[in-house]
């Protein structure tokens, strides 16, 4: 009976067993669990809607998969035949804008706490909430342990595809979608890169410092962003186009240089995602499931060099790389010369080449989707998220345990200039590229040396300082290694001092 309802068992990629692995270790945390919020505007017929879910979720065997760790020796992925996904509706019709907004800010709270048991499929589920006569939000909740943001285009375009036909009253016959079963087995066929990444790694013993972290009783994960304005981006790209680079590439240049700044060192480690999918699998582009991989970047920041030939160096770099990224990164970190249990990087980098709301843009559908926001979160202290857009924006996800608002807000700031001084000047030398905002050149190079008083100039050195002696002989005056001094102590030394001098015959 039981063996009616599976469809197939397999192994899972690395990236799901980390995945797996941090979901059950803490499973209160939200970490890994995805949602996808966006305003859905037209006359939504609710039926049609739940039924091309459904459809697509019966094309995909992934969407269907739940796993199985529990007294195995290996965990598995066990695909189901069946399922029902499903979806919760509410009216919010009679409520006010601030109240729509306040409940749905708590719903998306409560939901990501929620979670998924990920021996149950699906590990998926939607939520639809009427907030006007033809506007609704809409949540797609699911673990990332099924998909990767590659993957969400493909889905939702389906969905709409399928919608359409039924409110029409028509068939859609799509190709049968390449299971991910099917890149588990190419997976399964790569060499061992052992010696690849104990190479990479050679020599490095320790993640590189955050240096701004703190403790904090506060828990929980806070998003900050920013935008570079249009002008901005398009010098970006301009550059990138020119130099024949890609943004990613630019943008793992300044974060780098970010980190060497601002710890103090030249050879740096952090981590980056990789979309993990192998040219060689006929037919990956339009596969659904999680291909993408986390993989250590290192980078070797030289002051002198110039920027350009830098960043083309550490292109070269990732191109080397990319034969091998398919790589676990538990068995990397195994390889590593960094103590067992001590993670070999403690920031992300992560590029998000799969703009939602724009894929969507290109066809002509009866519903209109808008305001897509994607809200995630990961294991990691600090992560980077930035992709492609007329207004590039730059996002950190931080944990609030070990950083505050402002110190992201500030990091924010200086990984902006740094792009704007790459942008403006690929030939300068990577010592010269400043860091600091104009907000802040500003407050230490003038506001902080605004510091002229009136000075009595009749009067000299020596009776100024008796006379603060005099007015405050017990606050401290001097202090060093050696002790501190208050200025009635200070004042009678020099005076001993003064009078030994002037025993010896020195004058003025």
């Amino acid at each position: 009976m039981v063996k009616r309802k599976i469809e197939a068992v397999y192994a899972l990629s690395p990236m799901q067993e980390g995945m797996l692995f941090h979901s059950v270790f803490a499973p209160r945390s939200g970490v890994y669990i995805e949602q996808l919020c966006c305003t859905l505007r037209g006359a939504l017929e609710v039926s049609n809607f739940a039924r091309a879910w459904q459809q697509v979720v019966e094309r995909h065997a992934i969407l269907r998969t739940a796993f199985s760790w529990k007294s195995l020796d290996k965990m598995l992925q066990v695909v189901h035949r069946q399922v029902e996904l499903p979806l919760e509706e509410q009216d919010w019709r009679q409520l006010s804008a601030a109240e729509q907004s306040a409940r749905l800010k708590a719903f998306l709270q409560a939901d990501r706490e929620r979670g998924f048991d990920l021996s149950q499929a699906p590990l998926l589920r939607l939520a639809l909430f009427r907030t006007g006569e033809e506007a609704y939000q809409f949540v797609w909740t699911y673990h990332h342990i099924l998909l990767d943001g590659w993957s969400l285009p493909i889905l939702f375009k389906e969905v709409l595809s399928f919608y359409e036909c039924f409110n029409s009253g028509q068939s859609l016959q799509l190709e049968a979608p390449r299971p991910y079963r099917d890149y588990i087995a190419w997976l399964q066929q790569q060499p061992a890169a052992e010696a690849f990444w104990r190479d990479v790694l050679k020599g490095f013993t320790a993640p590189t410092p955050l240096v701004v972290d703190r403790a904090s009783a506060e828990a929980g994960y806070e998003t900050l962003e920013i935008r570079l304005s249009k002008e901005q981006t398009a010098q970006l790209y301009s550059l990138a186009r020119s130099a024949q680079l890609t943004l990613n590439t630019l943008l793992q240049g300044a974060w780098a240089l970010l980190l060497s700044r601002y710890s103090n060192q030249q050879d740096i480690l952090f981590g980056v995602t990789v979309s993990g999918r192998p040219a060689e699998l006929a037919g990956v582009e339009s596969m659904v499931g999680l291909f993408i991989n986390t993989l250590p970047m290192r980078v070797r920041v030289l002051p002198e060099a110039s920027a350009l030939p830098w960043l083309k160096e550490l292109q070269t770099q990732q191109a080397l790389w990319r034969q091998y990224e398919y790589s676990s990164l538990v068995q990397i970190q195994g390889w590593s010369e960094v103590a067992r249990g001590v993670p070999l990087f403690e920031s992300l980098l992560v590029f998000e080449n799969y703009p939602v709301d724009a894929s969507l843009r290109q066809q002509q559908w009866s519903l209109i989707v808008e305001a897509v926001q994607f809200l995630e979160r990961v294991n990691y202290p600090l992560t980077v998220i930035s992709g492609p857009g007329d207004e590039l924006t730059l996002k950190i996800l931080y944990d609030r345990s070990r950083f505050d608002a402002e110190t992201i807000k500030r990091m924010l700031g200086h990984l902006r200039t740094l792009l704007e001084a790459i942008a403006a000047g690929p030939d300068r030398p990577l010592s010269t590229l400043p860091l600091l905002t104009e907000a802040e050149r500003l407050k230490l190079l003038i506001e902080w040396n605004e510091t002229d008083a009136p000075f009595p100039r009749k009067a000299l050195v020596h009776q100024l300082f008796e006379a603060q002696a005099a007015a405050r002989p017990d606050c401290l005056a001097v202090a060093s290694t050696d002790g501190q001094l208050s200025y009635r102590e200070l004042n009678e030394r020099a005076n001993r001092l003064a009078h030994y001098l002037r025993k010896l015959g020195i004058g003025p």
